[in-house]
C-alpha cells in the first residue's frame, strides 16, 4: 500500500510517498481503508524532531493521526463492527493515518457523519473531540459564560468556536485579520485581530481556550475570578519555560492552566458525529491536497493564516 513516510527529521522535503505492507490485523483490531486524513500541528512537530524524545530514532516513520474511510476487515474477537461501514477515528498514541490502510482498535473508531464526505468529516474530527474535552469536560463551560478562543481560525479553534456556541457561551476569538469574518460566521460574537488587539483590552473571561501555546502566562491573566484556562498546544520552542508556567499556575495566583493530551474513545467520536449530523458543527476545510502533496500541506499549515483544516485525500 501507499503511505506517507520520512526517513529522517527535517524540513517538509523529507516527506515522501512510499510503500508498506497492508497491516495484518489481530483478533481485537479493525482494518480501515483510509479515504482522507487531517494535517495537524503535531505532524509538524513529529517531522522536525521537536518531540524526538517521544518519537525516537527508528525510521521510517509514518505521518498523520486521524482518518476517515470504511471498514475493510474485522478481527475475530471484534463485535458490533461490520465491513463496508463508513467510519472515522484516530490512531491512538501512534501515527500513520496517511496511508491506504490502518489497523486500529475498535475503541478508536465510530460511524462517520452520514452527511459529510471523508474530507469534510476529517476536517472536524480532531478539533471536535479536542474542543468537547477541553470546554465541556475540563473547563465545565456553562451557558452565558464568556469564552476566549485563541487561534480561532485554525483546525482546533474553528471547531472550538462552534462548540462554544453550542454550549451557550458568549464566544470571543482571536485570529488573523483576514479570517475575522470567517470566524464570526462560525458563531463568534466577536472576532479580533491577534496582531493589533492588546490583551489588556479584551476584558475578563470565564474560560480561555489556548490553541497557540505561546505567552500563556500573559493570557492566563485574562481569567475572571473562578475562571478556567485550558491549553491544548505546548510551546515547543521554549518547553522548559512553558512547563514552568503550567506547573506554576497550579500553586501561584488564580486559574490553574489545564493541559491534556487527547486520546478520544468511540463514545466521544460518536458524540462529535451527532453534532455534525445535526448541523451544530460544520466542516472547516481549508484545502484538500493529494497524497503526494503532504509537504505542501505542511508548509501551508506552518505558514499560518489557515481557515480550518488542511486535508489529505488518500485514495
Amino acid at each position: 500500500m501507499k503511505a506517507v513516510l520520512f526517513d529522517r527529521y527535517g524540513p517538509p522535503e523529507v516527506l515522501y510517498v512510499g510503500r508498506r505492507p497492508v497491516p495484518a490485523i489481530g483478533p481485537d483490531e479493525v482494518l480501515v481503508r483510509v479515504r482522507a486524513a487531517g494535517v495537524n500541528g503535531g505532524d509538524l512537530h513529529d517531522r522536525t524532531g521537536k518531540v524526538r524524545l517521544v518519537t525516537g530514532r527508528a525510521f521510517p516513520k509514518g505521518c498523520g493521526i486521524d482518518f476517515a474511510g470504511e471498514v475493510a476487515g474485522v478481527g475475530a474477537s471484534v463485535r458490533g463492527v461490520r465491513e463496508g461501514r463508513r467510519v472515522w477515528g484516530l490512531m491512538g498514541r501512534r501515527t500513520g493515518s496517511m496511508a491506504e490502510y490502518v489497523a486500529v482498535s475498535p475503541r478508536r473508531i465510530a460511524p462517520a457523519p452520514d452527511n459529510l464526505t471523508p474530507e469534510e468529516a476529517v476536517s472536524l474530527l480532531a478539533g471536535a473531540t479536542t474542543a468537547l474535552t477541553a470546554l465541556r469536560d475540563k473547563a465545565a463551560l456553562q451557558p452565558g459564560e464568556r469564552l476566549l478562543v485563541r487561534g480561532g481560525s485554525g483546525g482546533v479553534g474553528s471547531v472550538a468556536v462552534q462548540v462554544g456556541r453550542v454550549l451557550g457561551a458568549r464566544v470571543v476569538a482571536l485570529a488573523g485579520g483576514r479570517n475575522l469574518d470567517f470566524v464570526r460566521g462560525l458563531g463568534a460574537e466577536e472576532a479580533l485581530d491577534h496582531r493589533t488587539t492588546a490583551l489588556s483590552a479584551l476584558g475578563r473571561f470565564d474560560v480561555v481556550l489556548d490553541t497557540v501555546g505561546t505567552e500563556q502566562a500573559r493570557v492566563r491573566r485574562l481569567l475572571a475570578p473562578g475562571g478556567r484556562m485550558v491549553a491544548v498546544a505546548p510551546d515547543l520552542d521554549r518547553p522548559l519555560a512553558w512547563l514552568g508556567t503550567v506547573l506554576g499556575s497550579a500553586v501561584h495566583g488564580k486559574g490553574r492552566i489545564r493541559f491534556f493530551s487527547g486520546n478520544p474513545d468511540s463514545a466521544l467520536l460518536a458524540e462529535a458525529a451527532r453534532l455534525a449530523e445535526h448541523g451544530d458543527i460544520v466542516p472547516v476545510v481549508d484545502t484538500v491536497h493529494p497524497l503526494d502533496g503532504v509537504a505542501d500541506a505542511q508548509r501551508a499549515l506552518a505558514a499560518g493564516g489557515v481557515r480550518g483544516k488542511h486535508v489529505v485525500r488518500v485514495r
